[in-house]
This record gives structure tokens, C-alpha cells and sequence, in this order.
């Protein structure tokens, strides 16, 4: 009988493939206590098992094939970066000759330790990068404990098309299964941010997550359909079903085709508007990625991961190493946005540790941070100036909330502006400052600001996270994750009606920019630039080019009015969305 699964669709498109399941649970850690002369020993036997983690990880980069987008090689980077950490490494050796508890043991704590300090960081995005302590130690622990058969051996039997089911995946069996006959991936626990989906996207390979009980209920063998943009999982699939997702899928490929063929033309709407549709990169070899799917620039570089795992602050010279290649390797323009962490998320030479905050997603974040921290937030400023000399730049301030907080980092900006220029440093004769739009203060007190900013950037993930008071990589409430909430597409109409009135140019780089189902919506509201994954833009630019934005402009208006005034059906916006005839 077939079983039909809702999850969350985090990677488009349909698989059909027969299921396999992985990682059947979690490890059973032995504890044991040693005696004092086995305490040498079992730190040996430690750092033998990371530098066999560490071999491993090294192998599956080197099968990465050439032209992989940077962010997947990035993660067994980060991975590697994290088996020498030192809050893994040497807290674990603490314990063992502290408590003389077995490696196995020792390591469950430290891990432990480390997972609850990033499970209180209140940035989604970053508060999921627990699953990095999770995979280094599982990993390392899978060698301690001889569990550690390679999944590429596992997988060798593969042959027909696979749908791997599994409670979580690692990056680095990601890598090697898509190498295989894998064709999706279906975990039980993750979100939009988690490794699988960002992974998945990224290799174009359909994915559905947070599909409670899937290993329990999907069995090893039985054929599956995976629609990795609803979020389903069909378990068994009657002969109807199979014919109807199968024609489905045939369509999507012949639509994919298609796109390629978009790559060098303009995204102009059938009434002449030109939009602009740009990427968000995190490393520079991202760039070609990029401009391969027709980006015509960059709309967000994120550089908050130079801080991160790590004992003190980069230097000025090396942010500026950083900033210069991502800048010169930019065939356009590039949007970088200064640094977005926290208090709780802070090297350790930044300022002194305060109590814990009641309620860190409210505290002391990026902008804030920066400017309760001027010293490194000019060493930032320094850098991305000095940068600027590489190519078309513009510095973005995220987490903005009032127009005293831009104002003052702003004057930061100019005042190492200034010196950079006494100095003799080569730098752009123009740097736009901009804001970043994520706080709904931010997006009603827009006319305001945009008095000041030289351009907007929505961060709809964050926006609407804020909006409805929901946190979207909670399994229990992320439901309530709505883009489509009136009280959402008020806030971002406001904040283009403000920079239009300014005169001011607003992006958006949120996730909702790189959805095409939302795209007839956004150009209605009057976006026209949109900042997104690389593998998105082939998408939107084919519905920019078959909508009408005068048309859609005109509709949007009064829709609207007529959603916030309660007078339309249950779903107003059905016929907006749907793909122009």
C-alpha cells in the first residue's frame, strides 16, 4: 500500500528510485574509567583516530570533480579546518586525563559543550553550523570506534537510480552518493539551512527534509517518488502515480534544457523592464559558478566565516587578501556585507565575556556588534576599502534597526576613508553604503533611512522570522514560516516604495528572491534586482522574461489592499503565482 510522507522540499524537482537507508541511529558511546598508566596511551589512540578523520576527509575532497561549485569543497574545508580545532582537540585531551575516561567518552563531551554554545547563537544560519561539531565528532568517533566503512564502498553496488533515507547526512558522504546512482536524499531532522539542503541545491539533486519517523516507515528496496519542491515522499506508489510523476519529471528536464539556453540573454520582461539578477557567493572560485548560470554580479558576500573557527581576529591584511580575490574574480558588481555575528558567536579576542543573554536572537548581532566593537569593525572597514581598488564594490550593513545605528557606522566608514586617502592607498573614488532590511523597524522606518543608504537589500529570511515571531529551523513551529503573510509582503512593498521615492536601488538576497514561484510577485511589488543561488538564476530570468511587469504592477496594487482588508479567498494570490500563459 503506498504511504504518502510530508517533509520540508528544500531541493527542486522529482526522483524515482528505489530507497537505501543510512546511519541506522546514534552511536552507542562506550565510557569507561583507565587506569593512570593507560592515560598516555588513550591520548595516542585520540590523535590517531583524528588523523585517520582527517585522511578520509582529504580523500573525499579529492574526488570532488572539477567545475563543482566552490561552497561543496568549502564544507570538507570547514570540516578539516574543525578536526584541529582546539575546542575539539584539546578539551578532549582534557578530559581524558582529567576524568581518565576513554577517548570515546571524552569526545561526547567535548562535542556536547560545543553544540549547546552554538544551539544558543540566535543567527539561523550560523546556529545550524552545529551540525559541523556534529559531523567532525561523529566521524572521528566512527574511527575510534572501527565503525568507519567507507560509504563510497557501500554504495559501489548501486546500480539503479537510489533514494538515500537517513536520519542526517554529512557533507562527505553527500559528496561521494552523488557521485553514485543517487538521485535524492530524504532525512528525518534538518531545514532550508541545513547541510542537505544547501548541498543538495548546490548539486541539483532533489531533497526533502524533516520527514519524522522516514527510516521506521519507508522500506529498504521499495520504489519512491521524491518532489523536493512540495516536500513529499511517496512510499510504494501505485501504477497512476508513477505515470503521472514520471511525465512530470520528463517535463522538468526538458524545462531544465531549456533554461541553458537563457544563460547569455538579458532578463527583460515581455514589456521591455530590464531586471537585474545577481548571486550570493561565499567564496571567490564561486564567482565562475556564477557567471556560468548567467549572474551579472554579486548581490551578497558573506564574511562573517574569516571569524569563525578561530582563536583571535583576522588581521587587516588578510581581510583585505580575502575581500581583494572575491573582488577582482567578480565580472560585475558585488555587494559585501561586514560582519554579522554575535555576542555569543565572538572570537576569543574579541571583547570580554558577558553573562549569557536571556534571549540571544534579540541581543547584541552583527551591526550592533560592530559598533559596541569599533576597533575591529574599522579593521573590517579598512580592508574592504583597500578592496574596493579591485573592482565595482559596495559595502552592505546588515541587522540595521534605526537610522542612528547607519549613521554611525557610516561615519566610521568615511572616517577610514579619509585616512586610507592621507595615506596614499589605492581604493574607489565611490563605495555605496548600504542597509540591509531584515528587521520590520528597519523596513517601516525606510523612508527615513533610505534618506541616507545608497541602496536597500532585503534579507527576507530574516524579516520574516522577525515578522511572525518564528524560528525556522525549529521542526515544531517552522510551518508557520510564511513568505507569503500579509504582514511580509507589506513590509517589502514599503521598502521598495521607499527606495523608490528616495531613488535608491533595493535588492533582495533572501531566499525568497531565488524561489521562482515567488518571482511574478516580487516584480509586481517592484523589485528589480533580485540576489540569489547561483542555480536559481536560470529560473527566475526564464519567468522575468515571460511576465509583464507593467501588468503584474498594476494587479499587485490592488490584490494587496484587498488581502490586508480581509476580502479575498483563501488563497488570493493562486492566479498571481501561477507561470504567465
Amino acid at each position: 500500500m503506498s504511504l504518502w510522507l510530508t517533509g520540508i522540499g528544500v531541493s527542486r524537482g522529482i526522483a524515482i528510485g528505489r530507497v537505501q537507508k543510512l546511519h541506522g541511529g546514534d552511536l552507542e558511546i562506550p565510557e569507561y574509567s583507565l587506569p593512570p598508566s593507560d592515560i598516555d596511551g588513550e591520548v595516542v589512540r585520540f590523535y590517531g583516530a583524528q588523523r585517520r578523520a582527517k585522511e578520509q576527509l582529504r580523500e573525499v575532497r579529492s574526488k570532488i570533480p572539477v567545475g563543482t561549485p566552490g561552497d561543496i569543497a568549502a564544507f570538507i574545508d570547514t570540516h578539516l579546518l574543525m578536526m584541529d580545532d582546539r575546542s575539539i582537540t584539546e578539551a578532549t585531551v582534557s578530559h581524558i586525563r582529567s576524568q581518565r575516561c576513554n577517548a570515546e567518552a571524552a569526545l561526547r563531551r567535548a562535542r556536547d559543550a560545543l553544540v549547546e554554545v552554538f544551539e544558543q547563537m540566535e543567527d539561523p544560519y550560523l546556529r545550524t553550523r552545529r551540525d559541523d561539531v556534529e559531523h567532525v565528532c561523529t566521524r572521528i568517533l566512527r574511527v575510534l570506534m572501527k565503525t568507519d566503512r567507507a560509504l563510497a564502498m557501500k554504495s559501489d553496488s548501486i546500480s539503479e537510480p537510489t533514494v538515500i533515507v537517513s536520519d542526517d547526512i554529512t557533507p562527505a558522504d553527500i559528496i561521494l552518493l552523488s557521485q553514485q546512482s543517487v538521485v535524492a536524499f530524504v532525512t528525518e531532522y534538518g531545514g532550508p539551512l541545513s547541510h542537505t539542503a544547501i548541498l543538495a541545491r548546490s548539486l541539483g539533486i532533489p531533497a526533502v527534509v524533516g520527514v519524522h519517523n522516514a527510516r521506521r516507515l519507508m522500506r529498504e528496496g521499495e520504489q519512491a517518488i521524491i518532489d523536493g519542491e512540495l516536500g513529499h515522499a511517496l512510499a510504494d506508489p501505485e501504477s497512476l502515480a508513477l505515470a503521472f510523476y514520471r511525465r512530470k519529471q520528463r517535463s522538468q528536464a526538458q524545462a531544465r534544457k531549456k533554461l541553458t539556453l537563457l544563460r547569455d540573454e538579458p532578463a527583460e520582461s515581455r514589456d521591455g523592464e530590464l531586471i537585474h539578477l545577481l548571486a550570493n557567493i561565499e567564496l571567490p572560485e564561486d564567482a565562475a559558478v556564477a557567471a556560468a548560470n548567467g549572474a551579472e554580479g554579486v548581490g551578497l558576500y558573506r564574511t562573517e566565516f574569516l571569524f569563525m573557527n578561530r582563536k583571535d581576529q583576522p588581521s587587516e591584511e588578510e581581510q583585505y587578501d580575502a575581500y581583494a580575490r572575491v573582488v577582482s574574480a567578480v565580472n560585475g558588481p558585488i555587494t559585501i556585507r561586514t560582519l554579522d555575528l554575535g555576542a555569543d558567536k565572538q572570537v576569543d579576542s574579541g571583547r570580554s565575556h558577558g553573562p549569557t543573554p536571556n534571549n540571544p536572537a534579540l541581543g547584541l548581532r552583527a551591526i550592533r556588534l560592530c559598533l559596541k566593537e569599533p576597533e575591529m569593525f574599522r579593521t573590517q572597514v579598512r580592508a574592504l576599502l583597500r578592496a574596493s581598488a579591485h573592482g565595482q564594490m559596495q559595502i552592505m550593513l546588515p541587522m540595521i534597526s534605526n537610522l542612528a545605528e547607519f549613521r554611525q557606522a557610516a561615519a566610521i566608514i568615511n572616517t577610514s576613508r579619509d585616512e586610507l586617502r592621507a595615506q596614499g592607498v589605492p581604493m574607489a573614488g565611490k563605495v555605496p553604503i548600504g542597509a540591509m532590511i531584515e528587521v520590520p523597524a528597519a523596513a517601516i522606518a525606510a523612508p527615513m533611512i533610505a534618506r541616507h543608504a545608497r541602496f536597500f537589500s532585503i534579507g527576507t529570511n530574516d524579516l520574516i522570522q522577525y515578522t511572525l515571531a518564528i524560528d525556522r529551523v525549529d521542526d515544531e513551529v517552522n510551518y508557520l514560516y510564511d513568505p507569503l503573510h500579509p504582514a511580509v509582503l507589506q513590509l517589502i512593498r514599503m521598502t521598495i516604495q521607499a527606495g523608490e521615492a528616495a531613488g535608491i536601488s533595493v535588492a533582495m538576497c533572501g531566499e525568497m528572491a531565488g524561489d521562482p514561484r515567488y518571482t511574478r510577485l516580487l516584480l509586481g511589488l517592484g523589485l528589480t534586482e533580485f540576489s540569489m543561488h547561483p542555480s536559481s538564476v536560470l529560473e527566475v530570468k526564464s519567468v522575468v522574461r515571460e511576465s509583464s511587469v507593467g501588468e503584474l504592477r498594476g494587479r499587485v496594487g490592488g490584490l494587496l489592499e484587498r488581502i490586508m482588508s480581509g476580502e479575498t479567498g483563501a488563497d488570493p494570490l493562486e492566479e498571481l503565482l501561477r507561470p504567465a500563459s
